[in-house]
């Protein structure tokens, strides 16, 4: 089909605001997009940012604070003196927030915590709450 002119190889699509000489559609306006000489109304799309999930280490009677300090650079990349310091407030407070992930990270974060300490058999528990 020819429309305005087109050939049937250009298939060029033109996208034109319905608000004209505004620079740009404003959220929620629908966009004309033409294509084929075919006049389509698309609805903007808007996207999220997923839920932040904090993982949080608990303190215990057992489990020494070198361990808890290895966990804290090896699973959560924390450099020595961060990792002492969070190790310090865990030991002190009784917890301490070792990161903010989206869900899947802060659940396979938490659950690789608890597997190494079982290995090492020791009873250090970790928790994820929402931000």
């Amino acid at each position: 089909m020819i429309v305005d002119n087109e050939t049937p190889t250009s298939r060029s699509d033109t996208v034109q605001s319905m608000a004209s000489g505004s620079g740009g559609p404003k959220q929620g306006e629908i966009q004309e997009v033409k294509r084929d000489g075919l006049l389509l109304a698309e609805p903007e799309v808007k996207t999220k940012r997923p839920p932040s999930f904090k993982v949080l280490l608990l303190n215990d009677d057992y489990t020494p604070m070198d361990f808890v300090t290895f966990i804290l650079k090896d699973i959560f990349h924390k450099n020595h003196e961060e990792a002492v310091s969070i190790m310090l407030e865990i030991h002190n407070k009784g917890e301490s927030v070792c990161g903010v992930y989206t869900r899947d990270v802060a659940e396979t974060k938490a659950e690789l915590v608890i597997t190494i300490a079982r290995r090492n058999e020791y009873p250090l528990q970790c928790r994820v709450e929402k931000a």
